[in-house]
């Protein structure tokens, strides 16, 4: 049996450079989803998302792999971040943040399967966030990126490098700042942790760049 290597086949949105900000065009793709709100460094419910999340993509992963022999990775844990007043999106004040945590489903997986999955883990774990989870389509389309490699609680330069190389090629800011977390940060040294800094694009009106 082949193992599918999903991160390689979509490698032009799971990897980067950290000294090149590029745009890519991102592709619809399914997900496994759950929303709160808060500081994620003190919230009980971020971390409940998380372990939701993971509970569910490896129920799907093992049970599609014993029923029809089907072998993937499981895809790494992403989030979109933003506030209801995006100019009050600060690092400063994280408890007005708002949240989606998200992993990435191959295209094979039908929203029945992870229906049927779901009820399974519900009947083994009891994690609150498993009521909140959905499969659900999410397009982000044209954006610009870049490698991050560092705590997260130092990726502020970065981000507004990429807003100002934004701006710098006649673009605005459309959307949610994307993160796509590489490696387990329970795991790994903060200086260690690689980061997809993601920002969603859209033409300025009237500008022919």
């Amino acid at each position: 049996m082949d193992k599918i290597d999903l991160k390689k086949e979509l490698k032009e949105y799971y990897w980067n450079s950290t000294k090149e900000i590029r745009f890519v065009k991102v592709p619809p793709m399914n997900f496994l989803m759950v929303d709160g709100k808060g500081d994620p460094n003190i919230s009980e419910e971020f971390t409940d998302a998380i372990q939701s999340l993971y509970s569910l993509a490896y129920t799907i992963k093992f049970t599609l792999k014993k029923e029809s022999e089907i072998d993937y990775g499981v895809m790494p844990l992403e989030g979109l971040w933003w506030t209801d007043d995006m100019s009050k999106f600060s690092q400063d004040n994280k408890k007005i943040w708002k949240w989606t945590i998200m992993i990435m489903q191959p295209k094979f997986i039908p929203k029945k399967f992870f229906n049927d999955c779901l009820e399974e883990v519900k009947k083994r774990k009891n994690f609150q966030s498993l009521s909140k989870i959905r499969f659900e389509k999410y397009s982000e389309g044209l954006s610009a990126q870049i490698m991050y490699i560092g705590p997260y609680s130092d990726e502020g330069p970065t981000i507004m490098k990429v807003h100002d190389f934004i701006k710098g090629k006649g673009y605005e800011l459309k959307g949610k700042h994307h993160e796509i977390y590489l490696g387990d940060f329970r795991r790994t040294k903060p200086e260690k942790l690689k980061t997809i800094i993601r920002q969603p694009i859209a033409k300025i009106e009237g500008n022919k760049k």
